[in-house]
């Protein structure tokens, strides 16, 4: 799925809302979301039907938008205005007409929040899960969902590929989490018996970090569209040997311009590197802190990217870097992720910024 697309859909729409916060739900539909619809190759009246008639809580109930396919329709999506906040009440109506119309994708929003469900049948018994919720400025980092309501997914079958592999993720991502410990403890235990005993307690405490970067690939790769992603990170932004050498190491580009003019680049191996050496910069040599207070620097809604500590209401930052003088940077960001929040910060100054190499 074109992610510029995605992004050109998120900043129109953030415009639009800012300019008009208390959109009823006519003007949402009208305003953010028929362009929505167009994001995902949905288009009234060819193969979106308005006003679709189903059945509810032994009602007949009509849903926002049913996009059809050979005269059947296959999502739902339910629209509310700007000016309402997304319910449990909502979410009930939406998962009753799914269940009722057998229909399996269902998307739920106001233009400024977005929820994703599917229908499921496991053993005889109907269910509808929610794939993900997110706000309207994170919308870039839900491309692998979103891609699979797109009319060409659904029509290829491509959808129940997608939305699968997001599954298996999800169930890989809870195992490491809950098996972490155990997980490392057989890998020191093998390399103590297969190399040496005097590396084991080296071992274990690198493949825990291993087990935590690999469940940031894992997210990683369930928000952004499957991108790839980098070797796994130690606390101290070094990269663990676990073995394994290799003779070709990819470069990472990121130039700051003003105009035409390029104010400084920065070159490494790693993103994480060029990332933070180039916050670091703007830090220094900007004073970009003073433009961000008061901290923490929460761009989207409960994320925290800059503070003066790496616990935030009680939680921690999953990879935190030094910056500055006495602030840290979260880099436990994908490589979409990475430029996003950049594109941000050098907003401050109303410079640009290029991504080059292995970007």
């Amino acid at each position: 799925m074109n992610e510029e697309a995605v992004r050109q859909y998120t900043n129109h729409a953030q415009a639009t809302i800012e300019s008009s916060p208390q959109m009823d739900e006519a003007n949402t539909k009208a305003a953010v979301l028929r362009e929505f619809l167009d994001l995902l190759g949905w288009e009234i009246p060819s193969n979106t039907q308005l006003e679709y008639s189903v059945k509810a809580f032994g009602k007949t109930y009509k849903v926002d938008y049913a996009l059809i396919l050979d005269g059947t329709p296959v999502a739902f999506l339910e629209a509310k205005g700007v000016d309402t906040a997304i319910t449990e009440k909502h979410r009930e109506q939406l998962e009753a007409y799914l269940k009722n119309e057998d229909v399996n994708l269902g998307i739920l929003t106001n233009g400024k929040d977005y929820e994703f469900y599917r229908r499921e049948v496991i053993d005889t018994k109907v269910r509808v899960n929610t794939l993900g919720k997110t706000d309207l400025e994170s919308i870039p980092d839900r491309v692998t969902t979103l891609s699979a309501f797109r009319k060409d997914a659904i029509q290829s079958n491509e959808w129940e590929k997608i939305l699968n592999r997001i599954k298996e993720l999800q169930e890989a991502r809870t195992t490491l989490e809950q098996e972490k410990d155990s997980l490392a403890t057989e890998m020191a235990d093998l390399f103590s018996e297969r190399v040496s005993e005097k590396i084991s307690p080296k071992t274990e405490s690198q493949a825990k970090e291993m087990i935590d970067r690999l469940i940031a690939d894992i997210e990683s790769e369930i928000d952004s569209d499957g991108e790839s992603v980098e070797r796994p990170i130690a606390q101290d932004g070094s990269q663990p040997d676990l073995g394994e050498e290799t003779d070709n190491e990819e470069s990472y580009m990121i130039r700051i311009l003003d105009g035409k003019n390029e104010v400084s680049d920065f070159h490494a191996t790693n993103q994480v590197d060029a990332f933070t050496e180039t916050v670091e910069y703007l830090i220094r040599s900007h004073d970009l802190i003073s433009h961000l207070e008061p901290l923490p620097y929460v761009p989207g809604r409960t994320r925290p990217i800059i503070h003066t500590a790496t616990v935030v209401d009680g939680k921690e930052m999953k990879q935190p870097r030094s910056v500055g003088d006495g602030y840290y940077l979260e880099t436990n960001l994908s490589s979409t992720q990475k430029q996003r929040e950049l594109r941000r910060l050098v907003q401050q100054y109303e410079f640009s910024v290029l991504f080059e190499d292995g970007w």
